[in-house]
């Protein structure tokens, strides 16, 4: 089995996560719905799985 991810990983991964989402934003010519679509299936991707190591703690 995997180890569950360290607080510090946790915290390096969302904010890559967060950096990638606002340059997203902020160099996106328009925000439209594939542009929300795109950073909340992101987002799941993300914090799924640190949400499954947060519980296995």
């Amino acid at each position: 089995m995997k180890r569950p991810l360290s607080k510090t990983q946790i915290t390096f991964i969302i904010l890559l996560w967060m950096a990638l989402c606002f340059m997203v934003l902020v160099n996106a010519e328009r925000i439209d719905g594939l542009t929300i679509t795109t950073i909340l299936l992101s987002g799941a991707f993300v914090f799924i799985p640190v949400y499954q190591s947060l519980k296995k703690k």
